[in-house]
């Protein structure tokens, strides 16, 4: 209807030459009669020879027959971006797309204006506010007490296993025609050859695209972290006098006039950026 209203997407009006690539890629075409040489309108290209078309056809016909005769008014219908700083900033935190929750209670580093490093601010998931909210004020993750424990269905993203997050994606992907994010967390002790082969199984089951993420603070913390995650980390500074001393990543440090966590002040020491953001 838009399509009618507004006229179609101006590249479906053009019309293209079929090549002997095409034609090697979508040997439907010959199926069809099309032959290198052939002028098609791109609205047929569009609609018959792409593959989420071919599989909208499947649940609508009539409708792709339609996209083929006078074109859509859009090339493109559906991504699924990165949602976690959109639904922070805009949301509070209310929806993770495709994503459950990174955690329930969480640290998210970002930079502030006259900060040398990064601040480390506290996060809390929409679900775990909803449900203190509705239902228990003392509710928390990882409570000691039963009167404060979250019930099991409050699964967050390393509840998951790596192939599940595969399959999650793939799922989606059915119905998405353009482009698709998704990490896979993945646990700081996962082995090396497990881990390989989550690409191997991602390429397997056809996604577009594939995203790991593990805490490894000896390249770089992420912005997303989790104290647990902090408090099991060490971190090493060598002082002016040449000794060094040792703190975990969630202890506080003054330094420069500042207070900084010990994994935000390592990281950007490390990386350069001390005093530049």
């Amino acid at each position: 209807e838009l399509s009618r209203e507004k006229g179609p997407a101006p590249i479906l009006e053009e019309s293209f030459t079929v090549t002997d690539e095409m034609l090697a890629k979508r040997p439907e075409m010959r199926a069809d009669g099309v032959r290198a040489g052939d002028r098609l309108p791109g609205r047929v290209l569009h609609a018959r020879y792409s593959r989420y078309m071919q599989r909208l056809a499947e649940a609508a016909p009539e409708l792709v027959e339609a996209l083929a005769g006078e074109g859509a008014r859009f090339t493109h219908h559906t991504s699924i971006a990165p949602t976690g700083t959109i639904s922070l900033s805009l949301a509070n935190n209310a929806s993770n797309g495709i994503e459950p929750s990174f955690a329930h209670r969480y640290s998210r580093n970002v930079i502030r204006q006259g900060r040398k490093t990064k601040e480390k601010v506290d996060v809390c998931s929409f679900e775990l506010l909803a449900y203190r909210a509705l239902v228990n004020p003392a509710a928390a993750p990882d409570a000691d007490s039963p009167d404060a424990a979250l019930p099991e269905y409050f699964v967050t993203s390393e509840d998951i296993t790596p192939r599940e997050h595969v399959d999650i994606q793939a799922a989606a992907q059915r119905w998405i025609d353009s482009s698709i994010s998704k990490t896979a967390n993945v646990p700081t002790d996962y082995p090396y050859e497990d881990f390989k082969d989550i690409y191997l199984y991602a390429y397997e089951q056809g996604l577009k695209g594939c995203t790991t993420f593990r805490f490894n603070p000896e390249a770089f913390q992420g912005v997303l972290v989790q104290e647990k995650d902090l408090a099991k980390t060490t971190y090493r500074f060598t002082l002016e006098d040449g000794s060094e001393i040792e703190v975990k990543g969630n202890e506080e440090i003054e330094y420069d006039g500042e207070m900084h966590t010990a994994a935000n002040l390592y990281d950007a020491l490390k990386e350069g950026y001390y005093g530049k953001l």
